[in-house]
């Protein structure tokens, strides 16, 4: 499948937007798009999911190797994948958009905030090509850019080999709104359709296509890595609450194990064998959450030794208590913490875990990566057993990994690359 890297010069040039604009104009070119995102974030990936009507794939060299992140890529569908980068196109200290192209050998179409400039965008697109030789900066898309004059400039500014693929206008109507860990979902803030094709409009499809090329092959098969089927049920949690899961996370557990979902607001904890509670916001659903059947049931097996691993959101609803807006919120009790939301991130960064001791996501010695994000505190009881030393990142004041009967809940996320899931999966299967 061939594909390209949209990368901007910075964070808040419009990578999302425009990246939605080019899935609109290739699907109205009669192509079958695969969306992706660089970087370990959720939200992106849920607009590209209601653009394309499909998964949005992560790519991720830090929380997948480069050979995990290549099998990620090849097990997406359809004719042309498009790939939003994240911040700048070489920001970031061990992930950045530009390794993610250089892994997979993929060009980059480059997004420029072209509101206030025009000679300027040109400029900008012959320095990010020549300051990294393993990069292909083979096009511009200009962000904000007026038609006329102003387009006709910036096309005859671009220097050789660099192609302008079009604009996209400044049009309040493309406005995601925002909240505190970024914009909101795309289930709950598509931009209209009419709105997007209004964009795409003002995009050249066939240089796109043409700009796309195929990525580097992964060395080991895109399959389930050669593990077994466990004789296992989990149960996922859905809904907003918990809407931050990675799609190779839901297709690895639907591979080795019978996956069934729920929404812990109204839905009853089904019959199963180990349950996964991802992030998401539990902090806009506490009172809901708090009054919940599901996380009262939850608690009971938790206390029998049910499995149960929760991430960020997940960690949250299993403490105590989520204190927000002055309000404290009574959660299932499971794990020793009562946890504040802030009106800042707390956390932010790619982080390295060291297992201290065996826990349902890996044996004692081991390392995992992932990443955190999150706007909340929590703050632990002084007996609380923590399975991880944090190697890199913030975690709780230097420890992740809060673990009690068979639960764990850390604010790190994981990938399924990273052989967490299957440790999990492993350990539901031997109760």
């Amino acid at each position: 499948m061939r594909g390209i890297v949209l990368g901007g010069t910075s964070s808040g040039t419009g990578k999302t937007v425009a990246t939605l604009a080019v899935l609109r104009a290739l699907q109205r070119a009669g192509k079958t798009v695969q969306p992706a995102k660089a970087g370990p974030d959720f939200i992106d990936p849920s607009h590209h999911a209601a653009v394309a009507d499909k998964p949005s794939r992560t790519l991720d060299p830090w929380l997948q190797g480069a050979d995990g992140l290549r099998r990620t890529y090849a097990r997406g569908t359809g004719d042309v994948c498009v790939v939003e980068g994240m911040m700048g196109l070489y920001d970031g200290d061990v992930a950045s958009t530009a390794d993610v192209a250089a892994t997979l050998g993929l060009p980059v179409v480059l997004v420029v905030d072209a509101s206030a400039g025009m000679e300027s965008v040109g400029a900008t697109a012959l320095g990010f090509r020549e300051y990294d030789d393993r990069i292909d900066v083979a096009g511009v898309i200009a962000q904000r850019a007026h038609g006329g004059r102003h387009a006709e400039g910036i096309r005859a500014a671009l220097p050789d080999g660099i192609t302008y693929l079009g604009r996209v206008p400044p049009d309040d109507r493309l406005a995601i709104p925002d909240r505190h860990l970024g914009l909101e979902l795309g289930s709950e803030s598509p931009v209209p359709t009419e709105v997007l094709d209004d964009a795409a409009s003002h995009l050249d499809t066939e240089r796109l296509l043409n700009v796309c090329r195929e990525p580097e092959p992964p060395e080991r098969p895109t399959g389930s890595r050669g593990a077994d089927a466990v004789d296992a049920r989990v149960a996922m949690a859905t809904g907003p609450s918990f809407a931050f899961r990675y799609p190779a996370t839901v297709e690895r557990l639907r591979e080795r194990a019978t996956l069934v979902t729920f929404d812990p607001r109204h839905d009853p904890l089904p019959d199963c064998d180990g349950v996964y509670l991802p992030g998401g916001y539990p902090e806009l659903y506490a009172e809901a959450l708090s009054a919940s059947d599901a996380l009262g049931t939850l608690a009971d097996r938790a206390a029998e030794g049910l499995p149960v691993f929760g991430e960020c959101g997940g960690l949250l609803a299993l403490g105590e208590s989520l204190r927000v807006d002055g309000e404290t919120h009574a959660m299932a009790g499971v794990l020793p913490i009562d946890a504040e939301m802030h009106d800042r991130y707390q956390a932010l960064d790619h982080v390295e875990l060291a297992a201290r001791r065996d826990s349902p996501i890996a044996s004692a010695g081991e390392t995992l990566r992932g990443h955190e994000f999150h706007c909340s505190s929590a703050r632990p009881a002084s007996d609380a057993r923590f399975a991880f030393d944090v190697a890199r990142g913030d975690g709780i004041d230097g420890k992740d990994g809060v673990t009690e009967h068979a639960t764990l809940g850390t604010y790190c996320h994981v990938h399924a690359e990273s052989g967490a899931f299957d440790s999990f999966l492993e350990s539901v299967a031997g109760e």
